[in-house]
């Protein structure tokens, strides 16, 4: 059987809690071959998880960040029973093709979300499809968010975007700061059929398009699917699903 991987961001408190980790598990002989434990916050996560797309292995985080979402809470008392019970998930990325001004095609993946931003003073100016449906003909704003389930607690909340279940099987995509229709509130849509979203007017208007935190500046079209060949494997202790975390989220949002 193979040891178990762990991984850590450099800061002190990441380091910290990696040589705890280590020593416990060595203790304890435990040994888990398809198993990463993940010590920092979101970003590194999903950092991490990029890197091992094609791997079948399974994730378990440990937040020492701010914010850890996607992470599991540290006990050095309990962690051999957490990683021992924890309840796994699977999702799949969100996979943006990008065209740029010079016609170059660059791809990327995003476990949260693609955000398409303006790029400078003036506004963006876009049109969005879902499938062959045109969503929006014109939307004028500071730019656009499409978010997975996994995403919609992050920006696409700050952004006043719907909150969605894990398995609900839906995108969320919602305006930044829109301008004209000043109404729009967005749209859920399936996860099945792509998303374009069109740049009208490139040379007044740029904009650039987000994955998760790779960047592509001046994009022309931006085309955004699920990519369902790729599951990640994520592991949550069974009182902290992400199902449970997403659902604190919904409820603490209805009642603000």
């Amino acid at each position: 059987m193979h040891q178990t991987q762990i991984i850590s961001d450099k800061n002190k408190k990441s380091l910290k809690i990696k040589n705890l980790i280590t020593k416990i598990i060595k203790n304890n002989q435990f040994k888990k071959g398809h198993l990463i434990i993940v010590i920092g916050g979101d970003g590194f996560m999903l950092q991490t998880l990029k890197k091992n797309k094609n791997s079948k292995k399974q994730f378990y985080g440990i937040n020492s960040g701010n914010y850890g979402f996607l992470m599991n809470k540290f006990s050095s008392k309990n962690i051999i029973k957490n990683l021992s019970r924890a309840n796994m998930i699977s999702i799949s990325p969100l996979e943006m093709i990008v065209k740029n001004k010079k016609n170059q095609l660059k791809k990327s993946l995003a476990i949260n979300e693609v955000s398409v931003l303006r790029q400078s003073r003036q506004a963006a100016s876009v049109s969005i499809k879902h499938g062959s449906k045109q969503v929006i003909r014109n939307l004028v704003s500071d730019g656009v968010l499409v978010s997975t389930p996994a995403g919609s607690t992050a920006y696409n909340l700050s952004v006043h975007g719907p909150i969605l279940s894990l398995n609900s099987k839906k995108l969320s995509i919602a305006p930044i700061s829109p301008f004209r229709p000043r109404r729009w509130k967005g749209k859920i849509v399936n996860d099945r059929s792509k998303i374009i979203i069109t740049n009208l007017n490139p040379s007044k208007r740029p904009i650039s398009a987000v994955a998760d935190n790779i960047e592509v500046r001046n994009a022309k079209t931006i085309v955004i699917r699920t990519n369902s060949k790729i599951k990640f494997n994520l592991l949550y202790d069974k009182n902290r699903s992400l199902q449970k975390k997403i659902k604190i989220e919904q409820i603490r949002n209805e009642t603000n």
